[in-house]
């Protein structure tokens, strides 16, 4: 499938907007970008699991992925209409924040591994002047260190680049059977009328539940919980109970709705779901994906531990999707259909695509060989 629309030899629509995806994962952005007509020039991921996903689901062959984004110079990444990154958000997360301060590891800024990677995103941001980008992250960054890290970086995107910056938390339920609130960062070059605070969701009729997203039993009985561990977990939520915790597991049925999948979904006992004459189980992998509004169509061609990493760690595709869509006018404009019909006409990204050319080495913008 492709955005671009052969309508002559020579000549081609060129597609609505180009977009470049840091920190892209397993490609939530992509799916989202892709569905109203953008093309991704450029992607990023350092996870090489999270990199196998991704090449199992888009075509890469117009532009490699790129490694770790600390190692890569601005210049190297194409010119782009917006920049999409869901940078990483262990140093900022509530649960992330938990762990690291029970191990006494640094986290935020001082974690130097992941807490600065947001300022790779303003350095690439500063070089190329996109016309937008989005960034999502938990909604821990608005708090952590008492309002200061968001801050930072609040001031380092409007102040010091100049960007019309606006921020929401957004929730996915009622999209997709899950409570996965998130924080996204909207930033303009130019003004734009777009408010993203008085951005509205619109909401299927009836809201999808878990059963809606459900394997059939004969596929999921392989995730039941053995004796032993839901033995365990049992008595865990006895000791809470009695002494007046507010953790518990949950115990889920179909009519139920997920709390957010987390990262770590492999050893988290957050939540369970009930079985009839079986233990509890967890999610398969195909049930995560879907909590997250992946197609079935989207491959997993990895294991089952990799696989909760990644669904846990991605956007949900419809909200994302449906900020594209509410966005997509500030990203192009009456120039965005132009028809693009020799090589000096062709923007800067004019490169061999083959796979969007009918013909091995043309340009899928302007037609030229190149």
């Amino acid at each position: 499938m492709t955005n671009s629309t052969l309508l002559g030899p020579g000549a081609f629509l060129r597609p609505a907007f180009s977009f470049v995806d840091l920190f892209a994962g397993i490609g939530g952005f992509r799916l989202a970008f892709e569905a109203i007509g953008g093309r991704c020039t450029f992607t990023s991921e350092w996870d090489k699991f999270a990199q196998q996903t991704y090449r199992a689901n888009f075509d890469c062959r117009d532009h490699a992925i790129g490694g770790d984004i600390t190692q890569i110079p601005a210049d190297a990444i194409p010119p782009h209409d917006l920049l999409t990154a869901g940078f990483p958000c262990q140093p900022f997360s509530a649960v992330g924040l938990g762990t690291k301060r029970h191990y006494g590891l640094k986290h935020g800024f001082a974690d130097e591994t992941q807490g600065t990677s947001f300022f790779d995103v303003a350095r690439i941001i500063d070089h190329h002047r996109p016309r937008a980008f989005l960034l999502e992250n938990v909604k821990n960054l608005l708090h952590h260190d008492g309002g200061r890290t968001f801050d930072v970086m609040r001031r380092t995107l409007a102040d010091e680049l100049g960007y019309y910056v606006q921020w929401r938390v957004l929730n996915a339920k009622g999209l997709v059977p899950q409570s996965r609130g998130r924080v996204f960062i909207l930033g303009f070059r130019d003004p734009c009328d777009f408010d993203l605070n008085a951005f509205e969701i619109t909401y299927p009729e009836r809201p999808p539940v878990l059963g809606d997203i459900m394997e059939p039993d004969e596929v999921t009985a392989a995730y039941s919980l053995s004796d032993r561990m839901d033995a365990y977990v049992r008595h865990r939520n006895t000791v809470h109970r009695e002494r007046g915790n507010g953790f518990r597991t949950r115990y889920l049925g179909p009519d139920d709705t997920l709390p957010a999948i987390p990262a770590r979904y492999t050893s988290t006992i957050e939540f369970f779901i009930e079985q009839a004459g079986r233990n509890p189980r967890r999610l398969s992998p195909r049930e995560c994906a879907r909590a997250q509004g992946f197609p079935d169509s989207f491959k997993i061609p990895v294991s089952k531990t990799q696989a909760y990493k990644q669904f846990g760690n991605t956007v949900a595709v419809p909200l994302v999707t449906q900020l594209a869509k509410a966005i997509q006018p500030c990203l192009v404009d009456q120039a965005s259909n132009h028809l693009y019909t020799s090589k000096d006409d062709c923007p800067p990204l004019h490169v061999p695509m083959p796979i969007y050319a009918p013909h091995g080495g043309d340009c899928a913008w302007c037609g030229a060989r190149v």
